[in-house]
């Protein structure tokens, strides 16, 4: 064989083009890696995307520049602290007003934004920098991540809007907050960061305060409060259906069935929450019992926003009536609206084992609302949902409760919260040993991602069989 016959086989080891790419081999792995997971499981991917952030802003936190007193701050708070902003829960172990610097605070609100735009979001951001596409499989799970919004060959225009619907939101709050803290006597750099901060926090239900004594001393301010119950209420509705708003107004025959559900859903649970707290707090002094009626009705308002995974609050959550922290506990496993920035089950899975408890009770076959029929395929989902987040919660309370030796009332609280994304506290998670704080944070972040995750996956698991067992049904209740 001659030379010249035998330079097309090697004809890496000289020609200047695959000698660059020899040289970036490091960044073909890392893509060749991404487009693996994304085709083969969007899942897998979006669990990773959220470990690796996560860490990076554990690492951020634990520098001696994130913490006021120029000191490491302790592994497991720098990880609580920076799980509950990625994941939005807002449950804390140090004071982050008091704690932490300026720059700490502001890695704290960078990972709320960050994680405020949701798993499948950032897994679908990273597929899409690294590898510049997206697989079928990934766009399937992006587009169902948005309740499909748009047609496969859009998910890349819808991630833009959902990140485009975030930055303006947060910016308008934070243009009506900003004047109020000016007036109250801040100065104009310090108005206009608590400002952004409050923006950012309320509307991805994040609960972290920028102040030492949180937002209890505007607990009569209609000028704050009001912009932060819209910010957690938007933020609750999820991304699909802020995107229908946006399109159709308030056109009720132009809304698709997730947004009819989880609006309806959201409505109800946010009117009983508001009655019931404030019937059960009416009377209690350590709450609200010695304020005025409207000052009453504002708290109850107030509250029933803020529990469904806001995690801001104005009373002492260790005050509360034994049948409120129930009552408490049950909004919060409950959540908000899909692929939104609250947490808990998802207010449509409830609707959707409402509706088959009712369809079963009047004996229908099928499952119906607003002239649609839920598939079976999404029932399956929402039994597994309810069912993973119960076994979560039910394990955290378990390990919390041999940890501490608190009570189970303020124990099961505390779970459900961190569980839930909510960030109410009875400030249990300041007071445990490092062993139950890393409990908190391992629910947190199965809070945030298992549920998501797990319908994600099974979504894309329904398969076609060629054969069918014979039925026999089983005594059941």
């Amino acid at each position: 064989m001659t030379q010249s016959q035998s330079r097309p086989r090697n004809a890496a080891s000289w020609h200047p083009a695959a000698q660059e790419r020899e040289g970036l081999w490091i960044l073909t792995r890392l893509r060749d890696f991404v487009d693996d997971i994304a085709n083969t499981s969007p899942a897998r991917l979006a669990l990773t995307v959220f470990a690796a952030v996560c860490l990076l802003f554990t690492f951020l936190l634990s520098l001696p520049a994130a913490s006021a007193d120029g000191q490491s701050t302790p592994l497991h708070q720098a990880m609580f602290t920076a799980v509950s902003a990625v994941c939005v829960t807002g449950l804390t172990v140090v004071s982050t007003a008091v704690h932490w610097s300026f720059f700490g605070q502001l890695v704290i609100l960078i990972g709320i934004f960050i994680g405020g735009l949701g798993t499948l979001t950032l897994a679908s951001l990273l597929a899409l920098m690294v590898s510049k596409r997206l697989g079928v499989r990934g766009k399937i799970i992006a587009a169902e991540s948005m309740n499909n919004a748009g047609r496969l060959g859009e998910v890349g225009a819808l991630l833009r809007i959902v990140i485009t619907t975030s930055v303006v939101i947060e910016a308008a709050l934070a243009l009506i907050l900003i004047p109020r803290f000016l007036i109250r006597g801040e100065s104009f750099w310090g108005a206009v960061w608590h400002g952004l901060f409050y923006a950012i926090s309320a509307f991805n239900n994040a609960g972290f305060t920028a102040h030492a004594e949180g937002i209890i001393p505007f607990e009569n301010d209609l000028w704050i409060l009001v912009p932060i119950m819209v910010g957690v209420f938007l933020g609750s509705l999820g991304f699909p259906v802020v995107m229908v708003l946006l399109q159709n107004g308030l056109n009720w025959k132009r809304w698709n069935l997730h947004t009819k559900l989880t609006i309806e859903v959201s409505l109800i649970l946010f009117a009983a929450g508001s009655v019931l707290w404030g019937l059960m707090e009416w009377d209690n002094v350590r709450t609200i019992g010695s304020l005025t009626f409207g000052d009453k009705v504002l708290h109850s308002v107030f509250a029933s926003v803020q529990i469904r995974s806001g995690g801001f609050n104005l009373v002492d959550q260790n005050q509360l009536e034994s049948t409120t922290m129930l009552l408490t506990d049950a909004l919060m496993f409950a959540g908000g609206g899909s692929a939104s920035t609250a947490g808990g089950i998802k207010v449509t899975t409830i609707a959707i084992m409402f509706l088959a408890i009712a369809a079963e009770a009047r004996g229908d076959a099928d499952v119906k609302v607003h002239g649609r029929t839920i598939p079976q395929g999404a029932m399956r989902v929402a039994i597994s949902v309810i069912f993973a987040g119960a076994t979560l919660v039910s394990v955290g309370s378990f390990l919390l409760l041999s940890i501490s030796g608190e009570s189970l009332d303020r124990v099961l609280f505390e779970a459900i919260s961190a569980f839930a994304t909510c960030g109410l506290s009875t400030n249990l998670s300041a007071e445990v040993p490092p062993a139950g704080a890393y409990v908190l944070t391992a629910l947190m972040f199965m809070g945030r991602v298992g549920t998501v995750t797990l319908a994600a996956a099974l979504a894309l698991r329904q398969r076609s069989q060629l054969y069918h067992y014979p039925e026999e049904r089983p005594i059941i209740g």
